[in-house]
């Protein structure tokens, strides 16, 4: 028996040798074949090309196979990303990832050219003035977005919807983020607008659930996370703690279980167990997932809208020798029930569909927010 157990080891372990070996020489063979093609692209291709730009387009193609979220960043870009702008720019208010070979809005931010100009979650981006997306990276084309502050910029977009490719005229301004909108509604219900997850949101918020308390006699709470395409996850962790007494908030699962982490509530709901109704729509991404299926599945929020992004991953921006870097998937959300984000986002517990093309506090084409008033008022 002693002998049986040393020959199947030792058979397990060739077999596995052979078969790491086998796997190296056929990604070997693959790192060759790919040298081949380049070679036969420089010498046959119709035009001159530059190899240095079609080794970073293949680098990016790599990355943006995984998923729509890695990407390559050369070294300028990678630069610019770390540098602060002094004004000398201008950007659209869009949050923007890449899907089947175009640009896909995640989400227009409030108050920005792009949502002024009526731009919408999940627009796929086209055309960006006379130069066709297809075949861009997305570094690429978020350069070409960019722009002095005042200029103009024209973009053609594919809707959901929409037979016809839209147009759009938006001027380009300095982006400035207001994260946190409060007002009091029907005289004792607190609105708080969240339109994304900076380092100081969660103060503003608590700020504004003070000032409320203190001064109104409030029945009910409205968090709107619509149009939020994320940000800080310690921020969503925060925010979530506020309406929480405990239990689990979000987890993250990456390939190095070393890595597998749990965020928990502490004890102390800053609204003392009041209604509470968080507003979801397409556009609401990333952090603004974690908020609301955390509140969800802990049944402390009624969930009103449309299903969310479905952006329920952690992007690592990872530095190379040469300067530039990747930003790659490195783990997942999973909310307190265990389902992840990835691709299903949060389905809210009453669907109301959107037809205000902005969301101003109290404006009567928001029927989203004028259902949730109701349904609050009974």
């Amino acid at each position: 028996m002693k002998y049986l157990l040393i020959l199947f080891f030792f058979l397990n372990s060739l077999f596995l040798s052979n078969f790491v070996s086998a796997n190296e020489n056929d990604i070997y063979k693959k790192i060759d074949l790919f040298g081949e093609v380049l070679e036969k692209i420089n010498e046959e291709y119709v035009d001159e090309i530059n190899q240095s730009d079609s080794m970073d387009s293949a680098i990016n193609g790599l990355l943006q196979s995984l998923d729509p979220y890695s990407a390559y960043m050369p070294p300028e870009v990678f630069n610019e990303m770390q540098t602060e702008t002094s004004g000398e720019f201008g950007g659209l208010g869009i949050e923007v990832s890449m899907e089947a070979g175009v640009v896909k809005v995640i989400s227009p931010i409030d108050d920005t050219p792009a949502s002024r100009a009526g731009i919408k979650a999940g627009d796929y981006i086209v055309k960006i003035e006379d130069t066709q997306v297809q075949g861009k990276t997305l570094s690429e084309a978020v350069d070409l977005m960019r722009g002095p502050v005042g200029s103009n910029i024209e973009l053609t977009v594919r809707r959901r919807g929409e037979k016809k490719a839209l147009t759009f005229n938006i001027t380009r301004e300095i982006i400035k983020i207001q994260s946190v909108k409060a007002d009091l509604l029907e005289k004792d219900i607190g609105y708080i607008r969240l339109t994304s997850f900076n380092e100081n949101s969660s103060k503003q918020i608590e700020d504004k659930i003070e000032e409320l308390e203190k001064d109104q006699d409030i029945s009910a709470y409205i968090l709107d996370l619509r149009n939020n395409p994320g940000g800080l996850l310690s921020q969503a962790i925060k925010i979530s703690d506020f309406f929480l007494d405990n239990g689990e908030i979000v987890s993250t699962k990456s390939r190095q279980p070393s890595e597998n982490r749990k965020w928990f509530a502490k004890k102390g709901d800053l609204t003392k167990g009041k209604t509470l109704l968080v507003l979801i729509n397409y556009g609401s991404a990333s952090a603004s997932e974690i908020v609301a299926g955390a509140l969800k599945d802990h049944k402390r929020a009624i969930i009103l809208g449309e299903n969310s992004f479905g952006k329920g991953s952690v992007q690592s921006i990872i530095p190379l020798k040469n300067k530039g870097a990747i930003r790659l998937t490195v783990a997942k959300y999973y909310l307190p029930s265990g389902k992840s984000i990835s691709e299903v986002g949060v389905s809210p517990d009453i669907e109301v569909n959107e037809k205000g093309e902005e969301f101003k506090i109290k404006t009567e084409t928001d029927n989203q927010l004028n259902y949730a008033i109701k349904l609050l008022k009974g």
